[in-house]
């Protein structure tokens, strides 16, 4: 069954359903979204970062003992050869069994922690495809097949997350955003060559290779505080497998993540902490050069609305490289290695006007360490109940081409958004 077909088979039987089932909530949104890149020299393949319209169909059902939510995307995309493709976002259902337990099973989108756009022990997988070209905020976060248990207790709630197969990150693939390669080494695109459409492959589908993510928290004189635990892989290919002397294999290598975090409300605003140990499975020594060493990461945040309609936020990241001599000592000749300890700050501005129906938002990020910046601004106004325009862009600049935000230098883009809901 093609595309569609499989499109209006979902129509036909959401159209069917909804007379018959008054107590099942149906909407969602037909949106459009353009953009372009402002960097002629992009090694990709199309001068569009997105050309798509896509329709969200979202449904829900609230019964005694069981709630049910889906939410189905049905996108058309012709940034580079037009096609259709749909994608089941969410698809669970949510119980409780008896007074102290709640499950959720199924397709479901998966988020903890304290900090804004920087994630510690928030091991879930994101779509930087997505957030990149100016997709919504939701498209951050990828969704992922998972059975989520909630244990509440007076002395802390305990949640747990199996993921029977891992998830990694969505990366730019060199289609329609270029990255960097570090066989070249340099910032490749499939404009220069097929070959370097970048998709490693998975950790095998077994079960020993599933993850589990736990939380526990509970309310301490007012602040949420949580520990977590994390079992799985690093969510981007931070390791190397050699094929033979001179070529290699991305791959993504164990992980464990031991971590904290605290947040409340200090001085008119809230303040938030975090912080983090990755165990790099693979490589507890640190004696690999091929596979990413262990570290010690925190952030401090606070976030304070210092006019009417105008909030501001700060963060201050900083990541301590475990075993730094021996990467250093490993590291080719002339290429820029990055420091022991890394800094990145942010900072978010949003400023609401015109009876709150005009938003303006923007949001650096930029390590002083690594020499890279990451800017991303949008204007949002909210035309009536159901139309919603928007105008966006991201920016990338950095002295290195091996950086985070360095290696997308040459992706800058614009884009215009217009979303209708229903």
């Amino acid at each position: 069954m093609n595309v569609k077909t499989l499109f209006l088979a979902g129509l036909l039987l959401i159209a069917a359903a909804a007379p018959m089932q008054a107590q099942v909530r149906i909407d969602g949104f037909l949106q459009g979204l353009y953009g372009g890149r402002l960097d002629n020299n992009n090694p990709t393949e199309t001068e569009y970062t997105a050309s798509e319209t896509r329709m969200q169909l979202r449904a829900e059902h609230f019964g005694e003992n069981v709630e049910f939510f889906g939410r189905l995307d049905f996108l058309y995309d012709g940034a580079l050869e037009p096609e259709y493709d749909w994608e089941l976002r969410e698809g669970y259902l949510k119980f409780r069994l008896g007074n102290s337990f709640d499950f959720k099973v199924g397709r479901q989108v998966l988020t903890w922690g304290t900090g804004d756009l920087i994630f510690i022990n928030d091991v879930f997988a994101k779509d930087y495809r997505s957030f990149f070209v100016g997709r919504d905020d939701q498209y951050l976060k990828a969704p992922q097949n998972a059975m989520r248990i909630e244990y509440y207790n007076p002395l802390a709630n305990l949640t747990v997350v199996w993921s029977p197969r891992y998830e990694p990150n969505r990366l730019p693939t060199g289609r329609r955003l270029s990255y960097y390669n570090p066989m070249i080494p340099g910032i490749v695109g499939t404009g220069m060559n097929e070959m370097f459409y970048f998709e490693p492959p998975l950790p095998e589908a077994k079960f020993k290779n599933s993850e589990i993510a736990t939380r526990l928290s509970r309310s301490v004189a007012g602040f949420n505080t949580s520990l977590y635990f994390y079992h799985g892989f690093y969510k981007n290919p931070v390791g190397m497998q050699m094929i033979n002397d001179s070529t290699g294999m991305p791959y993504y290598p164990a992980l464990n993540v031991y971590g904290a975090s605290i947040r409340g409300a200090v001085m008119g605003g809230v303040l938030w902490m975090e912080g983090g140990y990755l165990d790099s499975r693979d490589d507890p020594d640190g004696d690999n050069p091929l596979v990413q060493n262990s570290s010690v990461t925190g952030m401090v945040g606070f976030e304070r609305q210092i006019a009417t309609n105008l909030t501001v936020n700060g963060q201050w990241q900083v990541d301590y490289m475990l075993d730094y001599d021996m990467f250093d000592m490993q590291q080719p000749a002339g290429a820029f290695v990055r420091s022991e300890v890394r800094h990145t700050v942010t900072s978010r501005v949003t400023r609401l006007m015109m009876d709150e129906n005009l938003t303006l938002s923007g949001f650096v990020f930029f390590s002083p360490s690594d020499e890279d910046v990451y800017f991303r601004f949008s204007g949002s106004y909210k035309y009536s109940d159901e139309l919603t325009l928007a105008v966006g862009g991201n920016v990338f600049a950095g002295e290195h081409p091996n950086t985070d935000f360095g290696q997308f230098q040459q992706n800058d883009n614009l884009y215009l958004k217009m979303t209708y809901g229903f």
